[in-house]
């Protein structure tokens, strides 16, 4: 979904012109499975998705502009014009990268406040805008791309007209109708990915389904929704119910969601997840390129609009080869540059532990267990009880310290972190554990405590985000 596309309005014949492309396409990746026709893997890169606001904290709908000033090619736009995304470099799994990130992203981070200055603005990273209101989340504030304006159409055309409906059950109950995909832009993410060994990458598709509960609790940084205090990481229900697309059965309101935790691990490669593109996902944006088959661009625009929590990519270097990477898309922005850094540390650290090192608790890990766990963090974020092996009950936050932390690093080592970065970042998850507090659990304490508004919250959380100090340190 990253690429521009030059329509947004498609016929019949687009679609089956598009499905004959994206057929030959997954029959051609299926023999580069067969022939390993991949590189090896070890980079890593991220994402990070930024509101951009105005002094009273409001969404301020300037990205256009915001981003030609920048000039930054590792930014971009994202679906509303509130919106702007953060790239980093990619990096080798190894030795300082994680300092190295950290530098990159502060530099970036600086930048951006800089230019956002000239307009009177501020940038935040947190996982939904408390300020945000449903006025906020119309057509006239989507950026001015056409992929983005094709998303839209096709999907309120899939769903037949049907408005899309938000209803989630948590401290406080939501319930709205909206008519278009903007409810998606409330959600801003932090994304991980990793480049993946063929050979190995199902094994970490599952490690990563497994981890991903764990993951939610430690970074969820989003309890509020148009002034309602809801899930610990009410972005999962949020972006779930904002692309409530389904699969060929039932074709719109199908079983198989669009965004989704996934519906078991796989067995032998990715290859699994890209054959279930084809056959269980209809075509949303059917743009036809003039591209050999070798560059998958059908089937790889395919798999953009189809948003598991963890992604599997196909992607290609500058010299034409092509690698797998795994998405990461659990994790909120925020709450700073510190926290992001050590997130990704965790989540490097327990996904190589968990796919590489024989023999942990997590092994015996089923499926449904996985599913359920995850939508139970959250919910109820570090307070979560989840099911480990053998139908055993346990917080979460003892499963992090006592299971996965040590996992983490040995993860690290075993990559050859340097040990500073793996005592620096781990260090910071550690203190987050013992105070109990993530994004989330502070905006929730603040709120509680101050009896304020969104705005008063948003203010002080900014305030405190500007310091750079990690979440666990601030003040409520």
């Amino acid at each position: 979904m990253g690429d521009e596309i030059d329509t947004s309005e498609f016929s019949e014949s687009d679609v089956s012109r598009f499905r004959q492309r994206l057929t030959a396409e997954t029959e051609y990746l299926s023999e580069m499975f067969t022939s390993e026709d991949f590189s090896s893997g070890g980079k890593s890169g991220i994402e990070i998705e930024t509101c951009l606001v105005d002094d009273t904290y409001n969404p301020l709908c300037i990205n256009d502009k915001f981003l030609k000033r920048l000039n930054d090619p590792l930014a971009s736009a994202e679906l509303a014009q509130f919106n702007v995304e953060i790239n980093s470099s990619p990096r080798d799994l190894t030795g300082h990268f994680l300092n190295s990130t950290y530098v990159e992203l502060t530099t970036m981070w600086r930048n951006f406040h800089e230019v956002a200055k000239e307009f009177d603005a501020k940038v935040l990273m947190i996982g939904i805008l408390p300020t945000l209101d449903k006025n906020s989340l119309n057509l006239a504030n989507l950026s001015k791309l056409e992929r983005y304006r094709a998303l839209n159409r096709e999907t309120i055309r899939l769903r037949k007209g049907k408005p899309l409906k938000l209803d989630i059950n948590g401290v406080e109950h939501l319930s709205i109708i909206h008519r278009n995909v903007m409810l998606e832009a409330a959600a801003t993410s932090f994304q991980i990915h990793l480049m993946l060994d063929p050979k190995k990458a199902h094994l970490y598709y599952n490690a990563a389904l497994k981890l991903s509960s764990a993951m939610l609790a430690l970074t969820a940084n989003s309890p509020f929704l148009f002034g309602k205090n809801i899930w610990s990481e009410t972005r999962i229900p949020l972006f779930e119910q904002a692309v409530a697309l389904g699969g060929f059965e039932g074709a719109t309101f199908g079983p198989i969601r669009r965004v989704s935790f996934g519906s078991r691990f796989i067995q032998h490669s990715l290859m699994e997840l890209f054959s279930s593109n084809l056959d269980h996902y209809p075509i949303l944006l059917p743009v036809n390129y003039d591209s050999k088959i070798s560059e998958l661009k059908h089937l790889r625009l395919h798999n953009g609009t189809i948003w598991r929590w963890n992604r599997p990519i196909v992607g290609f270097d500058e010299l034409g080869q092509a690698h797998l990477r795994l998405e990461h898309r659990v994790i909120a922005a925020g709450p700073t540059i510190v926290d992001t850094i050590a997130n990704m540390a965790f989540y490097h650290g327990a996904i190589v532990g968990l796919a590489e090192l024989s023999s942990n608790d997590y092994d015996e890990l089923d499926f449904g267990h996985a599913r359920d766990n995850f939508y139970k963090a959250a919910q109820f974020g570090l307070d979560a009880t989840i099911t480990t092996v053998n139908g055993t009950l346990c917080n979460i936050k003892t499963v992090l310290r006592d299971t996965l932390l040590p996992i983490a690093k040995l993860g690290l080592e075993k990559c050859n972190v340097a040990e500073s970065d793996i005592s620096e970042y781990l260090g910071v998850i550690e203190q987050r554990l013992a105070n109990s507090t993530n994004g989330s659990q502070w905006q929730r304490s603040y709120q509680e405590k101050h009896q304020c508004d969104m705005h008063k919250l948003t203010k002080a959380y900014y305030e405190r985000q500007q310091t750079g100090e990690p979440v666990h340190s601030w003040t409520i």
